[in-house]
């Protein structure tokens, strides 16, 4: 009998957290608005590979239970969390490579990623409610969210679908350069990945500016 009790309360808590999530979603479609895609990035601050950005518009607000940040979730819960998205979401991905960062800088980089992955929805959205503080330049109403990928579902959905991407394409470079072990570290400057840049030298997709304030 004390089962019940304990699953009436997390039914409760779920319940709770997704009214949660979805408060800026209800706010925009109270003022009109119904495409409302969240926009987040990863891969700002690894030394290899690049930024990865992604648009999310949820198309069915029912299916989603393991939603979060994807930095809070297990990588088995995100990969779950991930096929639940593309079932019931519309997705656009943008990229900027570890060539267009060195060219450009991080923060232009990463703007131009996200802007990529607005405009690869396919769709025209209404609403851009972004993580942080960035601004698009792109011609639709934007809110910005400091920790978005914890507040709202759309932004913690895109934040899920640009991890697992990226995470992806580093395990792929892993294959071509094996030696660097992407596979662990997915370019980030952990020990492992600092010592296998002092004994091979840089990799073609290793960002050449960071290394410089890394090695000296």
């Amino acid at each position: 009998m004390a089962r019940r009790p304990r699953l009436k309360g997390k039914i409760y808590s779920a319940k709770a957290r997704l009214r949660r999530m979805l408060h800026h979603e209800k706010r925009a479609r109270k003022k009109g608005f119904e495409l409302i895609a969240g926009i987040d990035e990863v891969g700002r601050g690894p030394l290899a590979g690049p930024v990865v950005a992604s648009a999310v518009i949820i198309t069915d607000l029912n299916f989603i239970h393991e939603i979060n940040d994807s930095k809070q979730l297990s990588p088995k819960k995100r990969n779950l969390a991930y096929s639940e998205i593309l079932n019931n979401a519309i997705i656009g991905i943008g990229m900027a490579g570890e060539d267009v960062v060195d060219a450009m800088n991080i923060r232009r980089a990463t703007i131009l990623a996200m802007e990529k992955a607005v405009m690869n929805l396919g769709i025209k959205p209404d609403f851009l409610l972004i993580d942080g503080r960035i601004k698009l330049n792109l011609p639709y109403p934007q809110k910005h969210i400091i920790r978005g990928d914890s507040k709202s579902l759309s932004i913690a959905a895109a934040s899920i679908i640009a991890k697992v991407t990226r995470d992806t394409l580093m395990m792929t470079y892993h294959s071509i350069y094996p030696k660097y072990r992407f596979d662990l570290h997915k370019g980030y400057g952990t020990k492992t990945h600092m010592k296998r840049i002092v004994k091979h030298g840089l990799s073609p997709i290793h960002r050449k500016t960071f290394k410089i304030k890394v090695l000296r």
